[in-house]
């Protein structure tokens, strides 16, 4: 079983290689997949978040809601709601979008945007584990 720290730095490390697709994909400019962006955008932020809730002494839930999992470290630390509203957009990214039924392809301004969003949750996490 691995300790807290570990299980901590591997989702961290999950949530770091979902960032470093971003940033491969990102470089292709006009011919960018902006879809596979944004998931690799949501699944990192739902990685950085699942690594502070270990870190805050959370039960991990199985969803891809982001909203929901800021609101179950709301009560051990409120800071986190200022990201909620922001990072719940991504929320959309985890599953609708891979499939044909989806409503829109996200554009490249979709697309860079998430990634903002993505550094901030990570920036903001990092700061907070140390």
């Amino acid at each position: 079983m691995k300790t807290k720290d570990e299980l901590i730095r591997e989702w961290i490390k999950r949530a770091e290689k979902d960032l470093l697709t971003v940033i491969h994909e990102l470089s292709f400019n006009k011919d960018a997949v902006t879809e596979s962006i944004c998931f690799h955008c949501q699944q990192a932020v739902e990685k950085f978040i699942k690594a502070y809730m270990v870190f805050l002494d959370i039960e991990i839930r199985k969803t891809h809601e982001i909203g929901e999992l800021i609101t179950l470290c709301e009560e051990k630390d409120s800071s986190l709601v200022s990201l909620k509203e922001t990072a719940d957009k991504l929320t959309d990214y985890a599953v609708e979008i891979r499939y044909p039924q989806a409503p829109d392809i996200p554009s490249i301004k979709d697309a860079q945007e998430a990634f903002e969003i993505a550094k901030s949750v990570k920036k903001f996490v990092i700061d907070k584990i140390g």
